[in-house]
């Protein structure tokens, strides 16, 4: 998967380093804990938007455009899921 700062391009300087963390780690949690269930995931993707939403307003828009897709996808294939679940996240 390429990098979602890649898929950001310019809009990737909006991000500071907390949210750049933030992103990371939910992406690690999504693709590599054996132990996650998928309603934990939901959450975590919706605790994420949530966060950067609040740490950098100007980035809300850009992390809908494309960070939000790349965490569903990990989630889906962390799941086996070919329909993305039904959850409140745009």
């Amino acid at each position: 998967m390429d990098s979602w700062m890649d898929a950001l391009g310019g809009s990737a300087a909006s991000l500071d380093r907390r949210c750049a963390l933030m992103v990371d780690v939910a992406f690690h949690t999504l693709r590599d804990d054996t132990e996650l269930k998928l309603c934990e995931g939901i959450r975590l993707i919706e605790a994420t938007r949530t966060a950067i939403g609040r740490m950098a307003p100007c980035s809300a828009d850009a992390f809908d455009r494309h960070i939000l897709p790349q965490l569903r996808q990990a989630l889906m294939d962390r799941f086996g899921l070919t329909e993305p679940p039904a959850f409140d996240v745009n």
